[in-house]
Formats: C-alpha cells, structure tokens, sequence
C-alpha cells in the first residue's frame, strides 16, 4: 500500500478522494485548515513551509503520491485566490518533490480547472507574473482588473499558471527522470463547496448557471475516481498530460479548437 498526501484535503474532490484511496488501503497525509493530519494555512508562506515539514516528517521522507487539491475560488477575495491556488500548490509541488523520488515510482495529480479554457481575455501578464514568482505584478494586474471580476481572473490565470509549471516540470529530469509522474486533471463544474459559494453570489451565481455542462454537473466523487486511477501504476504512461473531467463544457465551448499542429 502507498503513503499519499492530499493538500484540501477535508472537504470537495479532496476528501472524497480520500475516502477513495483509504478505502482501497492506502494511508493519506491530509493537508487543511481543519481536519487534517496537517493543519495549515497555505494562503501565507511560513504556512506552506511548515506543511511541507510535517508531511515530510509524517511520511519519514519517502512519499508514493500526492495531490494539489486546495483551491479558492469566486467571490473569495483574487488575492487570497492567488496565493493559494499557485503559490499554495507550487510551494508544496517543490518541497515534496524529494519524497517523491525517494520512491522510485511516485506520481502527483495536480487540481487544475476547465477556467484555463472557458475563461475569456486572461491577461498573459497575469500568468507570466505567476511563473516568474512576481507578486508585485500579479497584484497590480489583479487591482487593475477589480472588484469583484478580479476574483474570476486570479482563478483562471492561476490554475493556467499551475498546469503550465507541471506541463514543464513534468519531463524534466528532476521529475519524470526521477520516476515522478506529474499531471493535470482539469474539472469543471463539480458540486463542491468552492463552486457553491459561486452560486450563492449575487454577482456570479448568475454566470454560473450559464456554464453548458452537457451531462449535468458532477460530484467530488466522480472527479475523485479519476485522481485514484490517475495516481495508479495503470496510468504509467501518462506524463505532462492535462485530462479535461468537465461534462463535456469545453467540448461545446471549443468544439473545433482541438487537436492544433505545430511546425518544426
């Protein structure tokens, strides 16, 4: 059985991920506010190093799997939204890498969105000030925008900027060549807390009851069983990828704008 840490890991795809894999008779390492084996803040720095810590501490430095699940969203304020869903993921992505290799086969499933595709006119600047780690830039592109639209556009461009760190980690020789598989699931509209308080907004609620989701919206659990096989050895082969679990609303939304060639 493997040892799997889980940051959101005490409500939404979190826990319901969790039931899944300790059901199956894997230990989890839970990663929240409450409710958790750690509690921590992830939305400040000296909380994200601390998280590390203990996981590293709980899982004696050799660590099978991992999954970047806690996230905000709309109407949470966007500067609380930026820092947890990049800086909170790519802190905990960085300083666990080591356990993940001390395993030999490890793999990490990181929480993106169906946003990174469905959001429209996400400032490029905002995406690329997240990967460069450059939060002064970040914030001001996130005042410019304002309140309360703002929220949606760190949401977006935060979850882009996490899959672009993991498409580019992913096959690296710190990652792959060191027998880590890291990617991406994308979810769309999932019966979570995160996206209830969107409904429940006077300003969003409106939106996103708009959003087409052919099959109806999904369940924690539904998404949850897509991370335990991802995190499985039947998913070997898989590195870099970004797999959309979304009802089919970036199908109806981008219908003709997948598969694109590139020239050499």
């Amino acid at each position: 059985m493997r040892t799997i840490a889980i940051s959101g890991s005490a409500s939404g795809i979190g826990a319901a991920t969790r039931t899944m894999l300790e059901a199956d008779g894997h230990t989890v390492i839970g990663i929240d506010l409450r409710d958790a084996e750690v509690t921590a803040d992830l939305s400040i720095d000296d909380g994200r190093h601390a998280a590390v810590a203990e996981v590293l501490d709980r899982c004696d430095g050799v660590l099978d799997g991992f999954v970047p699940g806690a996230g905000l969203g709309p109407p949470v304020p966007a500067g609380l939204i930026a820092e947890v869903n990049y800086f909170g993921s790519e802190v905990l992505l960085a300083g666990l890498r080591p356990a993940l290799a001390a395993a030999g086969a490890a793999s990490v499933v990181q929480i993106g969105s169906n946003s990174t595709t469905l959001t429209p006119n996400l400032p490029d600047a905002l995406v690329d000030a997240f990967l460069a780690r450059d939060r002064d830039t970040v914030a001001a592109v996130l005042d410019e925008a304002g309140e309360p639209f703002n929220s949606a556009i760190a949401y977006g461009a935060s979850k882009t900027a996490i899959t672009r760190w993991c498409r580019r980690h992913a096959v690296t020789d710190e990652w792959v060549g060191q027998g880590i598989r890291l990617n991406v699931i994308a979810p769309g509209a999932v019966q979570t807390p995160l996206l209830k308080g969107g409904d429940d907004d006077p300003t969003f609620g409106p939106l996103t009851s708009k959003l087409p989701v052919p099959t109806g919206r999904g369940t924690p659990d539904d998404i949850a069983s897509w991370i335990t096989f991802m995190l499985s050895p039947a998913a070997r082969f898989a590195c870099g990828a970004v797999v959309f679990v979304d009802g089919g609303s970036d199908a109806v939304v981008r219908t003709d704008d997948w598969p694109r060639t590139f020239s050499m």
